[in-house]
């Protein structure tokens, strides 16, 4: 077997057995990274996984520093990982959970090429809600650069998604304000903005890079556009709401 393949193999045995030490030391770079991420998007999809859309990590200009990248990254949701609006997530269901509040779009047609605008995005909305990612690591202790995160489908878990549809509007998403709950008190606030300077942008940026790779976003896709804030830790037993105002809340909780 090549590294990219078993590099692929041995996150996805991950999922079901134990984190593992980082792969970044394996891996000749990004390139190869998002290799290991398409080999193991194409074996859960030959084991009848169902591709729902698409996630955007790595928004935040901070978290970028921290890694040493200059662009976000992105990585596949599968129709198995959306939680309903007030579900609960058992335990072990993702490794190392971690949840952060974000705005999900969901497009009424495709949207694809390397000139994608904000507007593009806006055009080929249907509507926008607010979203909680629960992040998982299949690397030990979250020990990740991009390499080890890009391979791991970066880091997707699962995706819960408010009931509340409003209009996508380029000049308003940066103005939504968010304050995300854990067990009932406000423990981080942020507002659109901090999406990459609007979540529409996030997700032109998702267009023009899947472009480079051959691919675009689907009608019907849900897109995560990105955090609004930092990712706070999970644990068994944790209820976490998100509070968009006038765009609706999302609500998830952990079992004990």
């Amino acid at each position: 077997m090549s590294v990219i393949e078993n590099t692929a193999r041995d996150l996805i045995a991950a999922y079901d057995q134990a984190p593992i030490a980082p792969v970044r030391e394996q891996l000749n770079g990004v390139a190869e990274a998002y290799a290991v991420q398409q080999k193991t998007v194409r074996d859960w999809l030959a084991g009848g996984r169902r591709i729902a859309g698409r996630k955007i990590g790595l928004t935040a200009k901070a978290v970028q520093q921290q890694l040493g990248v200059d662009e976000p990254d992105f990585g596949t949701i599968f129709a198995d990982m959306v939680v309903p609006h007030g579900g609960e997530v058992a335990k072990g269901t993702v490794q190392q959970p971690r949840i952060e509040a974000e705005i999900a779009f969901v497009l009424k047609r495709d949207l694809s090429g390397a000139q994608v605008t904000a507007e593009d995005v806006i055009a080929a909305t249907d509507y926008v809600c607010p979203a909680l990612e629960i992040c998982g690591s299949r690397i030990a202790d979250w020990n990740i650069k991009i390499e080890d995160t890009v391979a791991d489908n970066a880091s997707a878990g699962l995706i819960v998604l408010g009931e509340q549809r409003s209009a996508a509007d380029l000049a308003q998403l940066p103005q939504v304000a968010m304050q995300l709950a854990h067990n009932g008190t406000v423990a981080v606030e942020g507002r659109g903005e901090a999406c990459l300077g609007n979540p529409a942008i996030a997700v032109a940026w998702l267009a023009q890079a899947l472009a480079r790779y051959g691919e675009g976003l689907k009608a019907g896709d849900i897109v995560m556009s990105g955090a609004l804030a930092r990712m706070l830790p999970a644990s068994p037993g944790d209820v976490f709401e998100g509070d968009f105002g006038a765009f609706g809340s999302v609500k998830v909780s952990f079992a004990g």
